[in-house]
């Protein structure tokens, strides 16, 4: 039994804003499907008693001083954006006519 279908990915698709053509939709069906599964082979364990960890290892965490500093003229902050207007990164909007109501 399949866990999400193609109208299932397509939701998804639309609600990151990403447009996947019908081939890589169909790929993007079987690929989630098998993630899918192996969540649930996962949620069969028991972890009772096992402590959250979001890591194996302890890290101790690389603190820089809070000092100020140059920043980076405007020209080198966008120069490897896809798209630029002036200093800043153009990007597409956010909200719309189209928004899912939910």
């Amino acid at each position: 039994m399949s866990r999400i279908d193609q109208e299932g990915v397509a939701r998804i698709a639309r609600l990151a804003r990403l447009s996947l053509p019908p081939e890589e939709a169909r790929a993007m069906t079987a690929d989630l499907d098998t993630i899918l599964g192996y969540v649930e082979t996962l949620q069969e364990l028991d972890t009772e008693g096992v402590p959250p960890t979001a890591h194996i290892e302890v890290l101790a965490t690389p603190f820089r001083p809070d000092a100020p500093r140059p920043s980076f003229p405007p020209e080198v902050a966008v120069g490897n954006a896809p798209a630029a207007e002036g200093s800043a990164f153009a990007v597409p909007a956010v909200m719309g006519d189209d928004e899912e109501e939910g």
